[in-house]
This record gives structure tokens, C-alpha cells and sequence, in this order.
């Protein structure tokens, strides 16, 4: 099977695109993993592939594999911005603003004159049953009437802020992120059991309130350049904890996101960078 894909990139985070809108494109799990190799494919972080919609009043239906298994997941902010940098640049649409529907979402993506992409990445869900959390048996400390959960991890607590963009986080705050121990403490957060589907781990240091700086240890992917919903988690949580005013600026590794939400029911936005870095065929 002869595949053509465009790699695409938003503040580092990377992607395989594939485009479905013109014939059904079906691919195994071990074809996906083939694709984001780094080494024997074309390297990202995630897939993405362009399908026309299945819901009325929307533009495109777009899927998300996360590279390294295979596996389809729900949500991907960084993802989001490269799709509609795609869709424009390979002429599938001339709206600046496109309506697309995940797996289990529906967001608003313009394109700005600038040449970034802000994405409505729908409003955050504190319920632990949305994201899912177990809290069985645990004591919350409240901070600004939000909750800060204690996190056994052999013996040793950390505290961590629990929400869900449409995928799941949990939320630490550190003095210094680039001393974080990231590649050690995220994979323990990840795979603990109070998270029966696993969970994205956010660590945020507050540099001022409307500027910090961010790294993720992603669900499935390990450490990325960048996360947007990480981000918007991050941000969201540190509003809600008094930390960060309604506008933040978050420095990736890859780069810049700006954050905005105004609290209660409203949306969160995220504007940030995209763009093409190559295109080609592979055989799989």
C-alpha cells in the first residue's frame, strides 16, 4: 500500500497527515505505529487523518492515533491547528473558520491573518467522573474552592489538579521545570490506578500571572515539544487555584500557545503556530 501523507508541526508538537475526504482510508494499528516511527517510518507524535463529516452543519470529521500505539484517542489541541492549516493549504476548504467533529467532540478552528490557528477547545469538566478519577477514600485540599488531590506514589504524596479537556490531565506545579522529573515522575502519574484510563501530566511553573512555563508527559507518547490541551489544562487549573489571570501566555519546549478563559461554562481558546514541513509517499 503506497500512502501519500503530509508531516506537519505546531510548537513542536509533530503529525502525520493523511487525507480521507476523497476514499475511505482503513489502517492497522501496527501500519499507524509504522507511520510515526522514527526511525523505519515518517516520525510524529500522532496521526491525524481529514474525513468528510458524518453530523450535519459540520465542515470535516478528523481522527487522532497516538503514534507510538496505535490507538485512537480523543483529543489533540496542537493536532487541531495543523488541521486547519491543512485543509486550507491543500485547497479542501476557502472558510477561515471551520466547524470539525472528533470522536467525541465538536470544535470551532479559525485561521488568523497572522498566520496562526485558534482552536475553541470547549469548556473543561471538573467532575472526576469525566475524566475518569478515582477519589475513593481521598481528602482534597481545597485552594480558591477548587481541589488539589493527594496522589500516592510508593509512599511518597504529590498533589495534583484533575480535569478533562475532552482527554484526561492531572496538573502539578513545580518552583523549576526544567529540573521537573518529568521522564520519571510522569509515567508513574500516567499508569496510576486511580486513573483507570491513564492520564496526560501536566507540570507548570507559574513565572508570573499571565506567563508560565510548561512540560507534559503525554498519555501513550511519553514527553512531547508541546501539548494544547495540556496547556489549556494547565492554564485552566491555575485560574481556578487563584495562580493566573484570564489570558496566559505558556512556553513549550516547541514554543508559544496563548491561553484564554473567562471561567464558569465559557470555552477555552488556544492560538498558537502551524505548519507543512514536508510532504511524501510511503510504502506500507
Amino acid at each position: 500500500m503506497r500512502l501519500r501523507f503530509t508531516k506537519m508541526e505546531g510548537a513542536g508538537n509533530d503529525f502525520v497527515v493523511l487525507d480521507a475526504t476523497r476514499a475511505p482510508l482503513s489502517l492497522s494499528r501496527e501500519q499507524l505505529q509504522r507511520l510515526g516511527d522514527r526511525r523505519f517510518g515518517v516520525g510524529a507524535d500522532q496521526i491525524l487523518v481529514v474525513e468528510r463529516p458524518t453530523t450535519p452543519g459540520v465542515d470535516f470529521r478528523y481522527r487522532i492515533f497516538n503514534a507510538a500505539s496505535g490507538e485512537e484517542v480523543e483529543h489533540c489541541g496542537n493536532g487541531a491547528r495543523c488541521f486547519v492549516r491543512y485543509v486550507v493549504d491543500h485547497g479542501l476548504s476557502d472558510k477561515t473558520t471551520l466547524q470539525v467533529e472528533t470522536v467525541n467532540n465538536r470544535l470551532e478552528l479559525a485561521l488568523q491573518p497572522d498566520g496562526r490557528v485558534t482552536v475553541d477547545m470547549n469548556r473543561p469538566r471538573f467532575d472526576p467522573r469525566d475524566v475518569p478519577f478515582d477519589t475513593a477514600g481521598l481528602v482534597p485540599r481545597e485552594v480558591g474552592g477548587f481541589a488539589l488531590w493527594p496522589l500516592d506514589l510508593d509512599g511518597a504524596t504529590v498533589e495534583v489538579a484533575v480535569l478533562s479537556m475532552g482527554n484526561p490531565h492531572a496538573v502539578l506545579r513545580v518552583d523549576d521545570v526544567d529540573a521537573a522529573p518529568v521522564t520519571t515522575l510522569g509515567p508513574r502519574v500516567e499508569h496510576h490506578p486511580r486513573f483507570p484510563r491513564r492520564v496526560n501530566v501536566g507540570f507548570v511553573q507559574v513565572l508570573a500571572r499571565d506567563h508560565v512555563k510548561l512540560r507534559v508527559w503525554e498519555r501513550d507518547a511519553g514527553e512531547t515539544l508541546a501539548c494544547g490541551t495540556g496547556a489549556c489544562a494547565a492554564v485552566v487549573a491555575g485560574i481556578r487555584l487563584g495562580w493566573l489571570d484570564g489570558r496566559v501566555d505558556v512556553d513549550a519546549r516547541g514554543g508559544r500557545l496563548t491561553i484564554e478563559w473567562a471561567g464558569g461554562e465559557s470555552s477555552v481558546r488556544m492560538t498558537g503556530p502551524a505548519r507543512s514541513v514536508f510532504e511524501g509517499e510511503i510504502e506500507l
